[in-house]
Protein backbone atom coordinates (compact mmCIF):
# COMPACT_ATOMS: atom_id res chain seq x y z
CA UNK A 1 0.00 0.00 0.00
CA UNK A 2 1.37 3.54 -1.03
CA UNK A 3 1.30 6.25 1.53
CA UNK A 4 1.90 10.27 0.29
CA UNK A 5 3.90 11.50 2.20
CA UNK A 6 2.52 14.97 3.60
CA UNK A 7 3.27 18.24 1.92
CA UNK A 8 3.76 20.01 5.48
CA UNK A 9 7.08 17.45 4.92
CA UNK A 10 7.97 17.54 1.22
CA UNK A 11 7.88 21.24 1.42
CA UNK A 12 10.09 22.25 3.89
CA UNK A 13 12.61 19.22 2.65
CA UNK A 14 12.52 21.56 -0.34
CA UNK A 15 12.81 24.64 1.15
CA UNK A 16 16.00 22.99 3.60
CA UNK A 17 17.98 21.94 -0.23
CA UNK A 18 17.20 25.31 -1.42
CA UNK A 19 18.54 27.61 1.16
CA UNK A 20 21.35 25.20 1.86
CA UNK A 21 22.45 25.46 -1.89
CA UNK A 22 22.52 29.20 -1.48
CA UNK A 23 24.40 29.29 1.55
CA UNK A 24 27.18 27.17 -0.22
CA UNK A 25 27.17 29.09 -3.40
CA UNK A 26 27.33 32.25 -1.26
CA UNK A 27 30.29 31.24 0.43
CA UNK A 28 31.52 29.64 -3.00
CA UNK A 29 31.26 32.60 -4.92
CA UNK A 30 29.31 35.29 -3.26
CA UNK A 31 26.84 37.15 -5.65
CA UNK A 32 27.04 36.16 -8.79
CA UNK A 33 27.50 32.49 -8.04
CA UNK A 34 23.76 32.86 -6.16
CA UNK A 35 22.76 34.17 -8.71
CA UNK A 36 23.27 31.39 -10.89
CA UNK A 37 22.21 28.90 -8.82
CA UNK A 38 18.81 30.93 -8.18
CA UNK A 39 17.94 31.07 -12.11
CA UNK A 40 18.59 27.32 -12.17
CA UNK A 41 16.19 26.95 -8.98
CA UNK A 42 13.77 29.10 -10.30
CA UNK A 43 13.65 27.36 -13.83
CA UNK A 44 13.11 23.71 -12.17
CA UNK A 45 10.46 25.28 -9.51
CA UNK A 46 8.57 27.10 -12.57
CA UNK A 47 8.04 24.37 -15.00
CA UNK A 48 6.60 22.47 -11.95
CA UNK A 49 4.13 24.71 -11.23
CA UNK A 50 3.30 25.25 -15.05
CA UNK A 51 2.77 21.46 -15.12
CA UNK A 52 0.78 21.23 -12.37
CA UNK A 53 -1.24 18.61 -10.72
CA UNK A 54 0.74 15.37 -10.55
CA UNK A 55 4.34 17.09 -11.45
CA UNK A 56 6.65 15.77 -8.79
CA UNK A 57 8.08 19.05 -7.93
CA UNK A 58 4.63 20.78 -7.63
CA UNK A 59 3.15 17.99 -5.32
CA UNK A 60 6.21 18.27 -3.46
CA UNK A 61 6.06 21.96 -2.30
CA UNK A 62 2.43 22.62 -3.11
CA UNK A 63 -0.05 22.49 -0.28
CA UNK A 64 -2.94 20.45 -0.05
CA UNK A 65 -4.69 23.17 2.46
CA UNK A 66 -3.64 25.90 -0.17
CA UNK A 67 -6.72 23.95 -2.11
CA UNK A 68 -7.19 26.18 -5.06
CA UNK A 69 -4.46 28.37 -4.82
CA UNK A 70 -1.85 25.98 -4.23
CA UNK A 71 -0.32 27.43 -7.30
CA UNK A 72 -0.13 30.80 -5.68
CA UNK A 73 1.28 29.99 -2.82
CA UNK A 74 4.41 28.35 -4.73
CA UNK A 75 4.87 31.04 -6.77
CA UNK A 76 4.76 33.94 -4.14
CA UNK A 77 7.20 32.12 -1.54
CA UNK A 78 9.10 32.14 -4.38
CA UNK A 79 9.57 35.49 -5.56
CA UNK A 80 9.70 36.41 -2.06
CA UNK A 81 12.49 34.49 -1.68
CA UNK A 82 14.62 36.50 -4.57
CA UNK A 83 13.21 39.61 -3.21
CA UNK A 84 14.65 38.34 0.22
CA UNK A 85 17.91 37.47 -0.75
CA UNK A 86 18.23 40.24 -3.50
CA UNK A 87 17.68 42.83 -0.41
CA UNK A 88 19.84 41.02 2.36
CA UNK A 89 22.66 41.23 -0.05
CA UNK A 90 22.17 44.81 -0.67
CA UNK A 91 21.33 45.82 2.68
CA UNK A 92 23.85 43.47 4.73
CA UNK A 93 26.38 42.32 1.98
CA UNK A 94 28.60 39.22 3.45
CA UNK A 95 25.61 38.51 6.36
CA UNK A 96 23.41 37.79 4.00
CA UNK A 97 24.62 34.68 4.77
CA UNK A 98 23.25 34.89 8.44
CA UNK A 99 19.74 35.33 6.59
CA UNK A 100 20.21 31.95 4.22
CA UNK A 101 20.92 29.76 6.94
CA UNK A 102 18.81 31.13 9.89
CA UNK A 103 15.83 31.10 7.35
CA UNK A 104 16.85 27.54 5.42
CA UNK A 105 17.07 25.88 8.80
CA UNK A 106 14.75 27.60 11.19
CA UNK A 107 11.94 27.75 9.17
CA UNK A 108 12.21 24.31 7.56
CA UNK A 109 11.54 22.85 11.05
CA UNK A 110 8.71 24.63 12.12
CA UNK A 111 5.69 23.65 9.65
CA UNK A 112 7.09 19.60 10.14
CA UNK A 113 7.03 20.30 13.89
CA UNK A 114 3.84 21.62 13.88
CA UNK A 115 2.41 18.75 11.51
CA UNK A 116 3.57 16.43 13.80
CA UNK A 117 3.56 18.15 17.22
CA UNK A 118 1.55 20.93 16.77
CA UNK A 119 -1.36 21.50 19.92
CA UNK A 120 -1.59 25.06 20.52
CA UNK A 121 -2.26 26.90 17.41
CA UNK A 122 -2.26 30.32 16.37
CA UNK A 123 -3.93 31.85 13.30
CA UNK A 124 -1.53 34.22 10.93
CA UNK A 125 -2.76 36.95 8.27
CA UNK A 126 -3.10 35.70 4.36
CA UNK A 127 -2.62 36.83 1.30
CA UNK A 128 -5.52 35.19 0.17
CA UNK A 129 -8.85 33.90 1.87
CA UNK A 130 -7.23 30.39 2.78
CA UNK A 131 -6.62 29.82 6.19
CA UNK A 132 -3.17 29.41 7.83
CA UNK A 133 -2.53 28.26 11.64
CA UNK A 134 0.77 27.88 12.67
CA UNK A 135 1.72 26.28 16.14
CA UNK A 136 3.99 27.21 19.27
CA UNK A 137 5.42 24.12 19.00
CA UNK A 138 6.65 24.82 15.78
CA UNK A 139 7.42 28.34 16.64
CA UNK A 140 9.74 27.09 19.41
CA UNK A 141 11.21 24.76 17.03
CA UNK A 142 11.74 27.76 14.95
CA UNK A 143 13.69 29.62 17.61
CA UNK A 144 15.71 26.72 18.46
CA UNK A 145 16.49 25.78 14.86
CA UNK A 146 17.48 29.21 13.82
CA UNK A 147 19.67 30.69 16.49
CA UNK A 148 21.76 27.20 15.53
CA UNK A 149 21.56 28.46 11.92
CA UNK A 150 22.78 32.42 12.93
CA UNK A 151 25.22 31.06 15.16
CA UNK A 152 27.08 28.96 12.62
CA UNK A 153 27.48 31.98 9.84
CA UNK A 154 28.81 33.98 12.50
CA UNK A 155 31.45 31.47 13.20
CA UNK A 156 32.02 31.63 9.64
CA UNK A 157 31.80 35.45 8.78
CA UNK A 158 33.49 36.64 12.31
CA UNK A 159 36.22 36.23 15.18
CA UNK A 160 33.90 37.18 17.54
CA UNK A 161 34.03 35.29 20.96
CA UNK A 162 32.07 32.05 21.48
CA UNK A 163 29.75 34.41 24.05
CA UNK A 164 29.42 36.88 22.12
CA UNK A 165 28.28 35.05 19.28
CA UNK A 166 25.74 32.63 21.19
CA UNK A 167 24.20 35.89 22.58
CA UNK A 168 23.84 37.77 19.27
CA UNK A 169 22.50 34.32 17.76
CA UNK A 170 19.84 34.37 20.21
CA UNK A 171 18.79 37.92 19.27
CA UNK A 172 18.77 36.97 15.53
CA UNK A 173 16.64 34.01 16.40
CA UNK A 174 14.37 35.61 18.01
CA UNK A 175 13.86 38.18 15.89
CA UNK A 176 13.69 35.90 13.02
CA UNK A 177 11.11 33.77 15.21
CA UNK A 178 8.61 36.83 15.79
CA UNK A 179 8.72 37.27 12.18
CA UNK A 180 7.94 34.39 10.85
CA UNK A 181 5.18 33.80 13.37
CA UNK A 182 3.03 37.02 12.22
CA UNK A 183 4.42 37.53 8.58
CA UNK A 184 1.32 36.82 6.14
CA UNK A 185 1.08 33.26 4.53
CA UNK A 186 3.75 32.99 2.00
CA UNK A 187 6.30 36.24 3.00
CA UNK A 188 7.84 35.02 6.14
CA UNK A 189 10.96 34.29 3.37
CA UNK A 190 11.22 37.38 2.76
CA UNK A 191 11.05 38.76 6.15
CA UNK A 192 12.85 36.40 7.96
CA UNK A 193 15.95 36.32 5.92
CA UNK A 194 16.30 40.25 5.50
CA UNK A 195 15.19 40.65 9.08
CA UNK A 196 18.16 38.08 10.26
CA UNK A 197 20.87 39.51 7.70
CA UNK A 198 20.53 42.94 8.57
CA UNK A 199 20.53 42.12 12.67
CA UNK A 200 23.18 40.64 12.35
CA UNK A 201 25.32 43.41 10.41
CA UNK A 202 24.46 45.27 13.01
CA UNK A 203 25.49 43.50 16.14
CA UNK A 204 28.86 42.61 14.28
CA UNK A 205 29.39 46.67 14.25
Amino acid sequence: MRHRVRSGFTRKIFHFAIFMGAAIAHIIGEVPTVNAYAVGVVTVILIGVWRGAGDPVFEGMARERDASHRAFYVVVPLLTTIAGGIVSNLLAGEFALVGYLVTGCGDAVGEPIGVWLGRHEYHVPTLRKVPCTRSLEGSAAVALVSSLGAALALVVLTDLPALTIGLHALLIAALSTVLEAFSPHGSDNFTTMVGASVLAMWLAG
